[in-house]
């Protein structure tokens, strides 16, 4: 089941950073704007107006798949944040922000 939540997740990380928000996410890591944090969410970095609307937009679509991977997989919400915040974790550049024992640190 893990391996179902975990290729599913990355599907979906693939498909909210690359398709949709490519550019500007991308670009938003790259100034150091926003960062990955340790609930499966993007945060704010440096407080932002464009910033702050990409990440709302971003975290809202990252929840409304999360609850339908916990449903499909009969697991908690927290469960699937968890996993998609380790997934993102690992997938973060080096030089990009991580939220890390209550701060951001570059990777």
């Amino acid at each position: 089941m893990k391996n179902i939540i975990f290729k599913s997740i990355i599907i979906v990380s693939f498909l909210f950073s690359s398709v949709v928000f490519a550019i500007d996410l991308d670009e938003a890591k790259q100034k150091g704007l926003v960062g990955e944090k340790d609930n499966g969410y993007l945060g704010v970095v440096v407080a932002q107006k464009d910033a702050q609307d990409l990440i709302d937009d971003i975290n809202a679509k990252r929840k409304a798949v999360y609850i339908e991977l916990a449903a499909k997989n009969g697991i908690t919400l927290q469960q699937v944040e968890k996993l998609a915040a380790q997934k993102a974790y690992d997938k973060t550049n080096s030089g990009h922000y991580l939220w890390v024992a209550g701060k951001w640190t570059k990777k």
